[in-house]
């Protein structure tokens, strides 16, 4: 009988470093159109395969195929743009704000922008989002008002958080928007039991949960993922998988699965991998997911396959750990152009017309961040220090009171 040798472990290493050609082979993609649409109460086991397909609708000329197309209206396949063109404007300024030493953090989506503005285009004004700190187009898509996301972001006077959150991490119940947690992985749980409380409630409310692929390794992930498997309530589960965590590759979360939504198997729960580059992609599976929560069918894990084009934050280099120009050979392309290409294919607009969308949509964020500015900065105008001691006790007990007292407010 042989000795075994020494046993051993696999590091894993990701596809290119600096210094490497960009190649995605390793990413799983399908034909446009290829992926069929069952049923929303089929059977989680009669769709296995969709967890490994990738839904995709527009091909490489710009036109819907496959039984995924959701049939938009020009109009909107317009506020579509509109809504990714304003989040690519907001980034763009917020950024060079914080280059500029006016806010202190700031985390762009750049090629990322059909994926929250997809999805909330599907939900209603009373179904709760569980974001992290990527999902700005959620609000924006919402029709939350630029002014107050800028005037958190700058930690102003007019903060409407009072400067208690780091910047980029919005609220707003109205416009279904959870307060953001920084300790990622803890909206699937959040949202998996808000999800159960709706059904107690009878409501009719759904809840959309948000994650990123490194997170997926919490143990929070996990629990959401089995309490949404054994109590069936109305939640989407969503994984954005856009290709890296802050610097490390999507393979040290994912391991020896294929596919992030292949996770969802084994609890049980219908799980599709969408092109989150094609926003008709985007908006036909959220509906297909939310349609399915509505109808008493229980949750839907969606891995949403993009692109983090910038980096994680204001605060990290991506050249040091991925290849120079990686971003340009992302094979599902832009999402901005490949809805502006849909529009333009179809008859649907003219070149003219989104130039002057593009022009309109420049002059209103440019207008939002002139009115954010007029209330300061944290450097500035900050919030006031007694902003702290107030919202948190209906009675202010004496130890804090003491505190206020003594910080002069």
């Amino acid at each position: 009988m042989t000795e075994p040798g020494p046993v051993r472990l696999e590091i894993p290493s990701p596809p290119g470093g600096p210094g490497h050609h960009a190649e995605f082979s390793h990413v799983r993609l399908s034909e446009p159109g290829a992926a069929p649409r069952p049923e929303i109460d089929a059977e989680p086991d009669t769709m296995t395969d969709l967890a490994f397909d990738l839904i995709r609708v527009l091909d490489d000329d710009g036109i819907a195929v496959g039984p995924w197309d959701p049939g938009l209206t020009r109009d909107d396949l317009l506020r579509g743009l509109r809504d990714m063109l304003t989040v690519r404007s907001y980034d763009r300024r917020m950024l060079t704000a914080q280059r500029q030493g006016k806010t202190s953090f700031y985390m762009r989506s750049l090629g990322e922008e059909a994926v929250s503005c997809a999805h909330r285009a599907e939900l209603g004004p009373e179904d709760m989002t569980f974001p992290t700190y990527r999902q700005q187009g959620l609000l924006i898509a919402s029709g939350y008002p630029l002014e107050l996301m800028m005037n958190q972001v700058y930690s102003n006077v007019a903060d409407p958080l009072h400067g208690r959150q780091l910047p980029v991490m919005y609220t707003s119940r109205s416009h279904g928007f959870f307060s953001i947690s920084g300790n990622l992985a803890t909206q699937f749980i959040q949202a998996v039991g808000w999800a159960m409380a709706s059904a107690i409630k009878g409501s009719t409310a759904i809840a959309s949960a948000w994650i990123g692929d490194g997170s997926t390794a919490e143990s929070d992930f996990h629990s959401g993922m089995l309490f949404a498997s054994t109590y069936q309530p109305p939640v989407l589960l969503n994984i954005v998988n856009n290709q890296w965590a802050i610097s490390t590759s999507q393979d040290v979360a994912r391991g020896h699965a294929s596919t992030f939504a292949a996770r969802g198997l084994g609890f049980g729960i219908p799980s599709l991998r969408v092109d989150g580059n094609d926003f008709l992609a985007g908006r036909s599976v959220t509906r297909w997911a939310a349609d399915r929560a509505r109808a008493g069918l229980g949750p839907t894990l969606i891995e949403w396959v993009t692109y983090r084009a910038g980096a994680h934050s204001t605060s990290d280099d991506p050249d040091g750990y991925r290849p120079v120009g990686e971003a340009a050979a992302w094979p599902l392309g832009d999402p901005v152009e490949r809805l502006e290409r849909h529009l333009l294919a179809t008859g649907a607009a003219t070149r003219a017309e989104l130039d002057s969308l593009a022009e309109e949509v420049e002059a209103t964020v440019a207008e939002a961040q002139a009115a954010a500015l007029a209330h300061g900065t944290l450097h500035t105008h900050p919030a006031s220090v007694k902003d702290m001691f107030e919202d948190v006790y209906a009675e202010i007990p004496p130890h804090l009171q003491a505190q206020r007292d003594e910080a002069g407010s």
